[in-house]
């Protein structure tokens, strides 16, 4: 007997967890938290329970996939203040409209510790679930759809993480709303493999410094993925799929990685950098956007390698007097537009490619330029910088631009027709 209980002391866990079979009636949910002990779990019966919960002790509540809680417009529906609680199977409605409580589908407090949200449904709630301030949270395979009865910004985040350092939000499909995950002032942070539709952002970061947004789809956002005021984020295998703004914005944000990323189809700009440093562009696949890539507000010394350029109406956008090199070891990006050629078959451009020359500099200051673009004076100083590149202003320059195009692997995740 002595050994059983040092095992059960081992785990951290009781030894005779309990399984308790909830009916289907008004405040049998309550009655049954108050009688069950620690580890145990709470099987719900199918139907919906008007009740709200706070879950103080390490329990789990289990929907087994038919049963619904509703908080009947009050306050948020599930409240986890206490350690090890895993809410899974169950779909939740019906919280207040509260932004200043943030009235939430679930809301795990800073007192919860490894709290669990998996696979569950949570529709109409003013915020799906607000991790604010619990350590080492798991918020995995659940589908969130946020309201649409308040303008965009007026609405409540799909899944809100403040101070809760450890954070997973994996495997989520998340819709309508105001952003998919809004982060705020946490670090350490991973969010992987998550489906994001009809937002503001996607994912939208703030102070979030030494984290990892991998593997996530965002289809038809406003913006994909915003980093903003933050060092040291792994930005890895995503897709962005005709957002309206941009796919990949970096604000203030610094000594990053932007690597495998696929881009499609966004109105404004594939990618756009506002004073953001020290960044590492790698093998990223940016096409059909306004602009492929804009750089602005002084942001300098990123590194620009492997990435392909295809069909973008501008393929960067970058004023600058001195001239910038896109290559490194022998190897640049990949341009559609870049009518190179290649006698030595090695894969790489014989010349440099420059994607900026004067005029673009001019359109870029005075738009009312543009009336002038089919004139003869127009080609004769385009046709002039293109026969003598010393004429050329500064800017961008890949010395060693690829001959084809490399498709990184998030490109499987990209909706084909048939």
């Amino acid at each position: 007997m002595r050994w059983l209980l040092t095992i059960a002391l081992l785990l951290g866990s009781p030894l005779w967890a309990a399984d308790w079979d909830v009916p289907n009636r008004a405040g049998a949910i309550a009655e049954t938290l108050a009688q069950a002990e620690e580890g145990d779990t709470l099987r719900l019966s199918p139907g919906i329970y008007a009740e709200t919960l706070v879950l103080s002790r390490p329990v789990t509540i289990d929907g087994q996939g038919q049963a619904t809680l509703d908080g009947q417009g009050t306050g948020s529906v599930i409240t986890v203040t206490g350690p090890d609680v895993t809410v899974q199977n169950l779909t939740i409605i019906g919280s207040g409209s509260d932004h200043k409580e943030i009235d939430s589908g679930v809301q795990l407090t800073k007192t919860a510790t490894a709290p669990q949200i998996l696979n569950n449904v949570l529709i109409g709630n003013l915020y799906g679930v607000d991790i604010h301030g619990a350590k080492n949270s798991l918020v995995q395979g659940n589908r969130i759809e946020g309201r649409l009865d308040r303008h965009m910004n007026a609405r409540g985040n799909g899944v809100y993480v403040w101070n809760a350092p450890g954070s997973v939000v994996d495997n989520n499909d998340i819709q309508y709303g105001r952003d998919g995950i809004f982060v705020n002032s946490s670090k350490k942070n991973t969010f992987t493999n998550n489906l994001f539709r009809d937002l503001r952002f996607a994912v939208h970061y703030m102070y979030a410094d030494n984290s990892e947004v991998s593997g996530n789809v965002s289809i038809g956002n406003d913006l994909g993925y915003a980093v903003m005021f933050t060092k040291r984020v792994k930005i890895t295998d995503n897709v962005s799929i005709n957002d309206r703004e941009h796919g990949v914005m970096l604000n203030y944000a610094n000594q990053s990685v932007i690597s495998r990323n696929v881009v499609i189809g966004a109105q404004q700009k594939c990618t756009f950098l506002y004073n953001a440093h020290k960044n590492e562009f790698t093998d990223n696949w940016f096409q059909g956007c306004g602009i492929g890539i804009h750089f602005t507000a002084g942001s300098q010394r990123n590194r620009i390698v492997g990435n392909s350029f295809i069909g973008n109406r501008t393929q960067v956008k970058y004023v600058s007097t001195k001239w910038v090199e896109w290559s490194e070891n022998g190897q640049g990006n990949y341009w559609s537009d870049f009518a190179a050629f290649d006698v030595d078959g090695n894969g790489i451009a014989d010349a440099p490619y420059r994607p900026n020359d004067s005029m673009d500099h001019v359109l870029w200051t005075q738009p009312a330029a543009k009336l002038l673009l089919g004139s003869p004076a127009v080609q004769l100083v385009r046709w002039s910088q293109s026969a003598f590149p010393a004429l050329l202003p500064g800017g961008v320059m890949d010395s060693h631009a690829m001959m084809k195009p490399v498709e990184p692997d998030a490109m499987k995740k990209v909706p084909h027709d048939g």
